[in-house]
């Protein structure tokens, strides 16, 4: 996930870790504050009109929200990624394994990580958290780690998380 974000900043974002899970690097971890109810920031991480405005080209995503559907995320030069989803508890929990070095496979056990929301009221707001893992069982391809491995995503996730936040935000308004 290559985005221009650094790690960690944007107005909002309250930090992340990473974990080093037995010498490689497997976790990543963001959280964020949202001015928006959870049943709004749900909306927007799982409704084909909103997916695709925070990750993708602003085309609506085609998204089968059961555990086993498919969730067609396009990351532009990247790829277009059919990821499966895994967990579906609205409004605080969801979760789809994703492909992200095999653009154009649908993610399965053996070729993919786990991305995972979870969904908090805070106040009026939400606490968003969002949680990748598995690249340490991941093999990925040499011409796709500067895209798809660890160091990118980690980078990649603390901008996503800001385009979630001002894409949610700029709904509510």
């Amino acid at each position: 996930m290559s985005t221009d974000g650094n790690q960690n900043t944007g107005s909002g974002t309250d930090g992340g870790t990473d974990s080093d899970a037995g010498g490689g690097q497997d976790r990543i971890e963001r959280e964020i504050s949202i001015a928006a109810p959870v049943e709004r920031v749900w909306a927007v991480l799982t409704e084909p009109e909103h997916v695709g405005s925070w990750f993708g080209q602003g085309e609506p995503a085609p998204v089968d929200l059961r555990p086993g559907g498919i969730m067609r995320l396009d990351h532009g030069e990247y790829g277009q990624f059919p990821t499966t989803v895994v967990t579906v508890d609205p409004p605080h929990r969801f979760s789809y394994r994703w492909a992200s070095a095999f653009p154009g496979e649908v993610a399965t056990e053996g070729n993919s990580t786990v991305v995972e929301f979870t969904l908090t009221p805070e106040g009026d707001g939400t606490r968003l958290r969002v949680v990748e893992t598995g690249f340490a069982a991941l093999a990925i391809p040499e011409e796709r780690r500067r895209t798809a491995g660890y160091e990118s995503h980690s980078a990649g996730w603390s901008g996503q998380v800001e385009n979630i936040r001002r894409y949610t935000e700029q709904l509510a308004a």
